[in-house]
């Protein structure tokens, strides 16, 4: 009676683990990503120009990379982020939705470091919401910005590649 009993203990704990497995991927993101687009606005033109690497298993980051360029006829802008700045990560997995919230451990210190001396609002969060195959990147960083207001917003195809930035 107990080698039964055993069996069926073996294979819901198998059962359980590959659940748990499953739902450890889940929260895995591994993804490059080179986007840019031309726009006219107010009969000037604007081109967007992003690229970056986002490495998470779960709230651990393996690596983050992400340079988001404005330019203009006469300007440009850019910001840049990477796990040099001191990152931290939560994940919430709402299935089939996982989200990440990167964020700098310190604002002030990471702009210092930059060499931006003139003030601007230290918050620095970037949303990454995963679902299915897309990737939505959702930034309220000005603090590593400079004098640009902010990382553009975009989302990206994780199969094909294919970038819509934001409105």
């Amino acid at each position: 009676m107990m080698i039964p009993l055993r069996a069926a203990a073996l294979a819901s704990l198998a059962w359980l683990l590959s659940g748990m497995s499953a739902a450890a991927s889940a929260q895995q993101l591994d993804t490059r990503f080179s986007c840019s687009d031309t726009r006219s606005e107010m009969n000037e033109k604007l081109i967007y120009a992003d690229s970056g690497e986002f490495r998470l298993n779960g709230e651990a980051i393996q690596a983050f990379r992400w340079e988001s360029s404005l330019f203009r006829s006469t300007h440009g802008f850019d910001c840049s982020i990477d796990t040099e700045d001191g990152l931290q990560a939560e994940v919430r997995d709402e299935s089939p939705r996982v989200t990440w919230r990167v964020s700098l451990k310190n604002a002030a210190e990471a702009r210092f470091q930059r060499g931006y001396d003139f003030g601007r609002r230290l918050n620095c969060t970037i949303r990454l919401e995963r679902e299915g195959d897309s990737l939505s990147i959702r930034p309220t960083c000005p603090a590593l910005c400079g004098s640009r207001p902010n990382f553009t917003e975009l989302s990206v195809n994780l199969k094909t590649g294919k970038c819509r930035y934001d409105e």
